[in-house]
C-alpha cells in the first residue's frame, strides 16, 4: 500500500501541469457521460490562445458545459465531437460552430481502439494522444474505479500515449464485470478535482400515451425475461411501470443502467436467477439516473460494470435467452425504417447501441426487440404532427434498417414488421398511427405502390 501511495504522489500533478503536454494537431479522448474531466477541461480551455487544432472525443454530454466549448464558440482551436448527442450537445452546436456529432456503433468502440493498434490502415482515426477522465479514488490496491462509465475506458487508456486521471470523490465504485478499473502504474499523471456533483436525469412522470406504450409492451413480456432499456425518456418510464407489473425473475442486460433497475431489483421483480450466464447480476456498461441510483450503484455486488464490448456485442447477446430489448425512435416510416437520431439535417441523439440490441435480441432464444414512440408529436407552433410518416424528411437518418426491425409500439398497439412485404408493413403500422392520420397515410402508401386494393381501409 505504501508503494502505491508514493507513486500517487509522484504522478500528483495540478490540471494545469498536466494539459502542459497537450500540443497542437493532438487528438484528446474525453471519458463518456461523467466521466468527462472537469478540471482539466478547464485547465485545457485556459491554453486556448496557444493552442491550435485540438480534436475532443466525448460522448452524452452532461453538464457543466464543457469550457473548451464555451471559450471557443467559432472553434478556431477545439474542434469537439461528440458521439451521441444529449440535449446539451444540441443546445452546444447550435451556439457553436465547433461542435459536431461522430457517427459510432457503441458495440464497436473497442474495436475502433484495437483497430488502430493493430492496423492503423483500418481506423478511420489515429491513436489517441491523450485520454482525460473523472475517477473514483484511488483504492488500497492502487486502483481507480471507473464508475459510472466502464464503456471502452480502459482500452481508450492503454493505447493513448498519456493517460490523465481526474479524482472525484463522489463517483461510485462500481465492482466488475471486466475493465472496470485501472492501476495507478499504467497511468502517467492525476488530478484531484473539486469533486464536481455528478449530472442527473430529471425524473420523468409518466404520460397515459407512455403507459398505454408499456401496457403494449407488457402484454408480450413474461416471467425470466432479460430487459435492456435504451437511452431516453421512454424506455427509463416503461422500466418503471414494469417494476410495478407483477412479473418474476427477470434478468438485466443493459448498456445504459437506469432508475428503473433499482425499482424493479427493490421491487422483486428483477433478480437475475434465470440469466443464461452472470446469473444474480445485472450487467451494465454505463449508469446515468438520479443520485439514489448512484449510491445503489456503490460497491453493490449485484451489479456488474463491464466494458461496452462484453455487454453490447452481438454474438454475445444472441446467446442471452429471452432478451428483451426496448428502445425509443423519433419516427418510422411506412416501410419500416426507424429514426432514432435527427431530425432534418439536425441531430437530436444517436445510434448508441440500439442496433446491437436491435439485433442481438432477435437472435436470442425467446428474444424480442421493441421500439417504442407515441403516435404524435406536438410542434413548438402547437400543430400535431404524425410520428408515422410517409418517408422522412431530407437529411433525417435511419438508424435500423427495415430488415432489422422486429416489433413498433405506440400507444394504439404493438406490431411485428419481421418477414413483412411492404404492403404488409404498411397496413401494420397505419393500424398503430394516430386515427387521425391513417386516412392520409393511406393515400401516400397508395403513392408508394404499398397499398393493396384488399387492404383495410
Amino acid at each position: 500500500m505504501g508503494d502505491f501511495q508514493k507513486m500517487y504522489k509522484e504522478k500528483l500533478v495540478t490540471a494545469e501541469e498536466a494539459v502542459k503536454k497537450v500540443k497542437s494537431g493532438d487528438w484528446i479522448d474525453w471519458a463518456m457521460f461523467n466521466g468527462k474531466p472537469v478540471e482539466l477541461d478547464r485547465a485545457l480551455a485556459a491554453r486556448k490562445d496557444e493552442l491550435s487544432d485540438i480534436k475532443i472525443m466525448a460522448a452524452v454530454t452532461v453538464p457543466p458545459v464543457p469550457e473548451v466549448v464555451q471559450k471557443d464558440p467559432k472553434g478556431e482551436v477545439f474542434t469537439y465531437n461528440d458521439q451521441h448527442f444529449s440535449l446539451l450537445t444540441r443546445i452546444l452546436q447550435e451556439m457553436c460552430q465547433g461542435v459536431f456529432y461522430q457517427p459510432t456503433l457503441y458495440g464497436e468502440s473497442e474495436l475502433y481502439v484495437t483497430n488502430a493498434m493493430d492496423d492503423p490502415k483500418k481506423a478511420g482515426t489515429p491513436l489517441r494522444d491523450h485520454f482525460m477522465a473523472q475517477v473514483a479514488p484511488m483504492d488500497k490496491d492502487g486502483y481507480f474505479n471507473w464508475g459510472l462509465h466502464n464503456s471502452c475506458c480502459y482500452l481508450q487508456a492503454i493505447s493513448s500515449k498519456n493517460i490523465i486521471l481526474e479524482v472525484n470523490h463522489n463517483i461510485p465504485c462500481a465492482y466488475g464485470g471486466n475493465m472496470e478499473r485501472i492501476h495507478i502504474s499504467q497511468i502517467h499523471a492525476v488530478v484531484e478535482g473539486n469533486h464536481t456533483a455528478l449530472a442527473e436525469l430529471p425524473v420523468v412522470t409518466p404520460t397515459e400515451t407512455d403507459k398505454k406504450i408499456a401496457e403494449h409492451v407488457l402484454a408480450h413480456l413474461k416471467d425470466g425475461d432479460c430487459i435492456q432499456l435504451g437511452i431516453g425518456g421512454m424506455p427509463n418510464v416503461l422500466g418503471k411501470l414494469i417494476s410495478q407489473s407483477g412479473l418474476k425473475n427477470l434478468g438485466g442486460w443493459t448498456e445504459m443502467l437506469v432508475d428503473a433497475y433499482h425499482d424493479m431489483w427493490e421491487a422483486g421483480v428483477m433478480n437475475g436467477m434465470k440469466k443464461t450466464f452472470d446469473q444474480g447480476k445485472i450487467n451494465y456498461t454505463f449508469a446515468l439516473g438520479g443520485k439514489p441510483l448512484y449510491d445503489w450503484i456503490d460497491h453493490n455486488p449485484a451489479l456488474a460494470s463491464c466494458s461496452v464490448g462484453y455487454v453490447n456485442h452481438p454474438t454475445r447477446l444472441a446467446q442471452i435467452d429471452n432478451l428483451i430489448s426496448i428502445n425509443q425512435a423519433l419516427q418510422v416510416d411506412l416501410y419500416g425504417q426507424v429514426n432514432a437520431e435527427s431530425s432534418g439535417f439536425k441531430q437530436i441523439s444517436g445510434n448508441g447501441g440500439m442496433s446491437d440490441f436491435v439485433l442481438g435480441s432477435y437472435w436470442s432464444n425467446g428474444g424480442r426487440s421493441f421500439i417504442c414512440l407515441p403516435s404524435t408529436h406536438k410542434k413548438k407552433d402547437g400543430t400535431i404532427e404524425s410520428r408515422i410518416v410517409p418517408n422522412f424528411d431530407i437529411g433525417s437518418i435511419t438508424t435500423v434498417t427495415r430488415q432489422m426491425v422486429n416489433f413498433i409500439v405506440t400507444e394504439y398497439g404493438a406490431v411485428s414488421l419481421k418477414t413483412c412485404p411492404t404492403w404488409y408493413r404498411a397496413e401494420k403500422l397505419i393500424s398503430i398511427a394516430h386515427p387521425d392520420f391513417r386516412d392520409n397515410l393511406i393515400k401516400e402508401a397508395e403513392k408508394r405502390k404499398i397499398w393493396r386494393q384488399s387492404n383495410k381501409k
